[in-house]
């Protein structure tokens, strides 16, 4: 289905094909929600924003695990309610993603990313203050937050760059998981500093930067054309195609083995003896790792019809990191990291990308974001709680970590599924 307002193919020969604007590689139409790029100080404005609204994705919760300890101890909480700090945002990226299809086609999707930075920063807030209620209720609203930004951002991908979609999604993947790694890095010296709590709000300040960077692009005359243009796309559809199912399970389990790392690594590497500041270094390493494969693996990926090669590279590295974790968690544990990050970062960015070359414009994209994400993460909550009960019952970390390879074996069986071409009687028409 094509748009008049689509931006004409470029010329250029030397082009990589899935740097064009038109149909990408999976098959689908040209997206009719698409908009005319926008240029001068409000394209740079887009482009900042929306990068650093990526960055703004991860730190909420990446932030938790390296002050956890610091957390327990002060609010006499057990692993288990420890680990439910973490289980509490995912439960509300699964259970609240709905919301964002539903207030993006009121709102477009441009006000929504705005309303969610807004809410992150306040949720923030909140849970710095008082005792475990309301580090409970504002671990919720941020991750209220996180699930509309979460939902909405591969539809903005899809509304602002139709053309690009390989490279915006490795460069909001990117961002995504650089704001998880400078959390990771920067908790633990603010908290030496100042306090877990001091420590634990100044993830606000990101989220306040990006909604004065996004909020032109939001509340001006460009925005008020888009309201509607992420309208409601019936979600019964979407359950009748088999690789809807596919990319839920892949996202869920794959979100399940991140956030129990994210979660519990830090505690696992000081269990096993390390310094609270190296364990939360290590953390920070493993993100950063995850960089080099979320802007290279988008850009590969998005250029083949079928992504099951680099599911199946990307779930046999997290396997090797998760062994290197098991057998010689102190013995070079740097480089467990690294091959943690790049399994991760490729099994993160493939996810997303999968979301959005599956679905033909940017109401498809959003809906099946919604529906992906909200099973996923619901699939992902119970992982750190999981995890962490399994250790408060075993008194180790043997028994977690293998169940976590398990994880890793149904990761790769459903990445596959989702991966493979789609055949054209599968296809999802454009709304």
């Amino acid at each position: 289905m094509s748009s008049p307002h689509l931006p004409q193919p470029d010329p250029q020969p030397d082009r990589e094909p899935a740097d064009r604007p038109g149909p990408d590689p999976s098959g689908t139409a040209k997206p009719a929600g698409a908009f005319p790029p926008a240029s001068g100080l409000v394209g740079v404005l887009l482009v900042a924003g929306f990068v650093l609204a990526s960055v703004n994705l991860r730190p909420a919760l990446a932030g938790v695990s390296p002050l956890l300890a610091d957390i327990m101890r002060d609010l006499g909480l057990s692993p288990a309610g420890g680990g439910a700090i973490t289980t509490v945002m995912v439960v509300c990226l699964g259970l609240l993603a709905p919301i964002a299809p539903a207030l993006a086609a009121r709102t477009g999707l441009d006000r929504t990313l705005l309303i969610g930075l807004l809410i992150l920063a306040g949720g923030v807030l909140v849970r710095g203050f008082g005792g475990a209620l309301t580090l409970y209720v504002g671990s919720a609203l941020a991750g209220t937050a996180i699930a509309i930004m979460n939902v909405v951002m591969p539809g903005l991908v899809k509304q602002h760059f139709p053309g690009r979609i390989g490279l915006f999604t490795a460069i909001y993947v990117s961002g995504l998981v650089a704001g998880a790694a400078s959390a990771s890095a920067l908790m633990v010296p603010i908290e030496q500093r100042y306090g877990w709590r001091v420590a634990a709000v100044s993830v606000a300040i990101p989220a306040l930067a990006a909604a004065l960077l996004w909020a032109p692009q939001a509340i001006g005359r460009r925005a008020a054309g888009r309201r509607g243009t992420a309208g409601h796309r019936p979600y019964a559809a979407l359950l009748r195609r088999p690789v809807t199912w596919h990319v839920m399970a892949f996202m869920g389990l794959q979100s399940l083995t991140f956030y129990v790392l994210l979660a519990w690594l830090p505690t696992i590497f000081r269990d096993a003896g390390l310094a609270a500041d190296r364990a939360g270094y290590l953390l920070a390493l493993m993100n950063l790792a995850q960089i080099a494969a979320t802007l290279t693996v988008p850009q590969h990926a998005g250029r083949s019809r079928s992504q099951v090669p680099h599911i199946v590279v990307a779930a046999l590295l997290t396997v090797a990191g998760y062994l290197g974790m098991l057998f010689l968690p102190i013995t070079l544990p740097w480089l467990w990291m690294i091959i943690l990050g790049l399994g991760q970062g490729a099994s993160l960015a493939l996810a997303l990308l999968i979301i959005t070359l599956r679905a033909p414009d940017p109401a498809s994209v959003t809906a099946l974001s919604a529906v992906a994400q909200s099973s996923g993460y619901l699939i992902a909550a119970v992982g750190p709680f999981v995890f962490g009960l399994l250790h408060q019952l075993v008194g180790g970390w043997t028994i977690p970590l293998a169940a976590g390879l398990a994880v890793c074996a149904f990761q790769l069986v459903f990445g596959v599924l989702a991966a493979r071409p789609e055949r054209p009687s599968d296809r999802l028409a454009p709304s």
